[in-house]
Parts: C-alpha cells; structure tokens; sequence
C-alpha cells in the first residue's frame, strides 16, 4: 500500500469535499481517502498496481476541480 497527498482547487465546502473523495474512492485499488477542505489536499491510500496519482487527477477533474 501507498500513499500520496493531491493538491486540489475549486472545493468551498463539505459538499465538494464529498465529491471529492466519493470520486477518488469508487476508483479501482483506492483503499482509504481523506480530505481536507482547510488544506486543499487529499491524502490516499491505494494499491500502485491498480491505481496512480494520474489516475487521482483525471478523476478529480472529471469532477470539477483543480489538481495543481
């Protein structure tokens, strides 16, 4: 098991911190995902043979936000 932080723009309140980690968690080998509105970040736990930080991204955009 990794982890990786993601930098994420655009999440104004819990609702988006929902999204968020609802989207990183349906994703193939994601095991635990935390986010923090206060630090624009999300931490997460996952499986490198089954998912990667691109992956993170794309899904991320996909829903609305910024990963910088």
């Amino acid at each position: 098991m990794e982890r990786t932080i993601i930098h994420i723009e655009g999440m104004t309140c819990q609702c988006c911190v929902q999204s968020v980690t609802d989207v990183l968690k349906a994703l193939p080998g994601v095991e635990n995902v935390s986010v923090s509105l206060d630090k624009k970040q999300a931490e997460i736990a996952f499986d490198p043979v089954l998912a990667g930080v691109a992956r993170f991204k794309e899904a991320v955009e996909q829903a609305g936000f910024d990963v910088i």
